[in-house]
């Protein structure tokens, strides 16, 4: 971890502050927990279905990589940016109703490289979508 990491931070303010952007706030994702270790964040089926009614696999990209970004972010520490470079997502069910929760867990916090896997699941526990995304972290560029 880098040593200007912010590991006695408190995750929920810092990404209070930070904001999901846009589209994450448009699609009713709430983050519970946040911290390098482990973030989590839940996110209603209504509204973010496809036609048929399912979740839209979209959907959990759009929530992995919300968790999954942020939690590179908070780990890049303070004049450093992490920026997403690859990310797949293999969906083995399908919400209909209720929330997903997403867990995110670190597999590598590297220097320069961060690699997360954020499992979505559905209001049984049920394991809908795994996302695995990749950051770069790197120097914030001036403004």
């Amino acid at each position: 971890m880098p040593e200007n990491s912010p590991v006695n931070i408190d995750g929920l303010e810092w990404a209070a502050g930070r904001g999901m952007g846009a589209l994450a706030e448009k699609m009713g994702i709430e983050f519970t927990e946040f911290s390098v270790e482990r973030c989590v964040a839940t996110m209603p089926v209504e509204g973010n279905t496809q036609p048929v009614g399912l979740l839209h696999g979209g959907a959990y990209v759009v929530l992995g990589e919300s968790l999954g970004s942020m939690a590179a972010n908070l780990h890049a520490g303070p004049g450093r940016l992490a920026v997403g470079v690859d990310i797949n997502a293999t969906h083995t069910r399908s919400a209909t109703s209720g929330i997903v929760t997403a867990v995110c867990t670190p597999v590598h916090l590297g220097r320069t490289i961060t690699v997360h896997e954020i499992v979505v699941s559905d209001d049984q526990g049920r394991r809908c979508s795994t996302v695995r995304i990749t950051n770069h972290v790197m120097a914030r560029p001036k403004e």
